[in-house]
């Protein structure tokens, strides 16, 4: 990044955040943000909702869903977000970071696996299905959209969540995928002390 740009802006949105505002409002931000807009980190959790990517396949959903599903505009197939879940949202000009869509998703990859490391849980990503693993068991969920060299949307991290709400999809279009929580790896903290433990990890890698 040349020098001059703007650090990058952290948000705290809290907590039972409608995905369908926070969606929108991530939009309208990509939409209207200009090159010397500051890239934006906005961290949250969800009330509960099931997503959708653009390629998402219906195969994936296993009816009656128990919280609301939303049609979404990332990459991806179908996952859940909720309470316990710790979601990063990267609005970033990849165009000035020199990231393409892929390197975008490698950074925030390896920003996961730093932050796990920090608690001592050793996590890999894996080829061809983004995302953060535990011994073959998902614990990070990644999705972008990209729109005028820019992105948004982000990353999930299950924290204290209640992984049976994943029970009523294949996660991420995966059949039979594990999935789990980073309460179960052996770390307690909730989801503000792993905001604090992830945030650093991505603000490191976007210098501003």
């Amino acid at each position: 990044m040349s020098p001059g740009y703007p650090a990058p802006v952290v948000r705290d949105l809290g907590a039972d955040q409608p995905y369908a505002a926070v969606w929108q409002a991530m939009r309208s931000h990509c939409a209207t943000r200009h090159a010397g807009s500051a890239d934006e980190l906005w961290w949250l959790q969800h009330a509960p909702v099931y997503t959708q990517g653009k390629a998402g396949r219906d195969e994936h959903l296993r009816e009656p869903l128990p919280a609301p599903l939303v049609h979404s505009d990332r990459g991806g197939q179908v996952t859940w977000h909720g309470p316990g879940q710790l979601v990063i949202y990267t609005l970033l000009d990849l165009h000035r970071l020199a990231l393409t869509a892929r390197g975008a998703v490698s950074l925030l990859e390896t920003a996961v696996i730093s932050a796990l490391a920090t608690a001592g849980i050793a996590a890999e990503p894996r080829a061809n299905a983004p995302g953060v693993y535990v011994d073959g068991a998902k614990v990070a969920s990644l999705g972008l959209r990209v729109s005028r060299g820019c992105c948004y949307h982000g990353l999930a991290l299950n924290v204290d969540c209640d992984l049976a709400a994943f029970a009523a999809i294949d996660p991420c279009g995966q059949r039979g995928l594990a999935v789990t929580r980073t309460c179960d790896l052996g770390c307690g903290d909730d989801v503000t002390h792993w905001a604090e433990r992830l945030l650093p990890e991505l603000l490191e890698r976007l210098p501003g």
